[in-house]
């Protein structure tokens, strides 16, 4: 953070700039008790005194939706202070300032203490049954009045936690997109390392120029791996089904598998070309790990795609998916489409785009 961005602060909404405007409209309703104040038989100075209450009672009104925002609570409790000072010159006419009271409570009074200042704003109210003469509509206006705000208030903490609730699923969904992603950029990456490396070991004595080319193949792959991975958490990296499908071949032949493509990139769907290139990286990786195969077959059409091995295969009763198998379901998934996973003799990845 620079100096200037610590200065000048998050930027304030309209509302928080312009919202004492709006709320000051409201002071015209300081009328009525400013005109009590003047008809009542008080001495000069006592109605000085009352007008400079409810002077500091419009200021500081206007100034917690202002300036003073942060001390909502400090002012809520001055503005209750400073009505009921006004009441031994007007009485049960103070009870005019509540909506003031609630208004400022409902919208203002932070969390949790503007529910119980707003129920206290909301009953007194009442008082004006003790004596004065309040008509019926005066209830019918303050209630719904405080009644709008408190509903606006719970609005505005439920949009709050709606986007607190979508902005933790979005970090737990880039959190899974990074841990699948690693894992599937790590997973194939160290097996293939660790192919070329027992390939280098077993050739250093018969071939030694044929394992100094694996040696400098296992370079090149670790360098690619930490560029993948870098890309990866970045959240920079896409496959490529041209670049896996030119891979998967040299991938297998190191591991004794033969490899057989039917079908060509451009049979494909261009809008599934990444999804298809990430399931043919992972089930190459399961083929090298796993299947102790001699020959894959690899399938591109319009439809998806195909890898089915003659190795030894799984059992459905047996089978417990581990996070490749997850990483591909959930992805193919997210684009419509669906995993098909079989077994018996050797074992068949179909995965159908619509």
């Amino acid at each position: 953070m620079t100096t200037a961005d610590h200065v000048a602060g998050p930027a304030r909404s309209p509302w928080e700039r312009w919202g004492w405007v709006v709320a000051g409209v409201w002071l015209v309703f300081l009328t009525y008790p400013v005109l009590e104040t003047f008809q009542t038989d008080a001495s000069a100075p006592v109605k000085g005194l009352m007008l400079a209450l409810l002077a500091a009672f419009a200021a500081i009104y206007l100034l917690g939706w202002g300036v003073w925002r942060e001390h909502g609570l400090l002012i809520w409790f001055a503005m209750l202070v400073l009505a009921l000072a006004t009441v031994p010159v007007i009485g049960i006419e103070a009870v005019g300032l509540t909506p003031y009271l609630g208004a400022f409570s409902a919208l203002m009074v932070p969390a949790p203490y503007w529910k119980w200042t707003t129920l206290v704003s909301a009953l007194l109210p009442v008082l004006s049954l003790v004596g004065g003469d309040f008509p019926a509509f005066f209830f019918l206006m303050v209630w719904p009045i405080i009644g709008f705000c408190a509903a606006m208030r719970v609005f505005s903490e439920l949009e709050e936690r709606s986007e607190e609730t979508r902005a933790e699923l979005a970090l737990v969904a880039e959190r899974d997109r990074v841990a699948r992603d690693v894992h599937d950029v790590l997973g194939h990456s160290l097996t293939a390392l660790s192919i070329k490396a027992e390939l280098a070991a077993r050739l250093i004595d018969v071939d030694p120029e044929r394992a100094r080319a694996e040696l400098v193949s296992i370079q090149e792959t670790a360098r690619q791996a930490l560029a993948e991975v870098r890309s990866t958490v970045g959240g920079l990296r896409a496959a490529s089904l041209e670049a896996e499908l030119a891979a998967a071949p040299r991938v297998l032949a190191d591991a004794g598998v033969e490899t057989r493509v039917v079908g060509t990139v451009a049979d494909t769907d261009p809008r599934h070309r990444t999804l298809l290139a990430w399931v043919l990286r992972e089930s190459v990786t399961n083929v090298v790990r796993h299947a102790h195969a001699s020959t894959v077959s690899i399938e591109l059409s319009p439809s998806g795609l195909v890898v089915a091995d003659d190795g030894t295969g799984f059992e459905a009763d047996d089978r417990r998916d581990g996070n490749g198998l997850i990483g591909m379901r959930e992805r193919v998934s997210a684009a419509g489409g669906t995993l098909r996973l079989s077994g018996g003799s050797g074992t068949r990845v179909e995965v159908v785009l619509p």
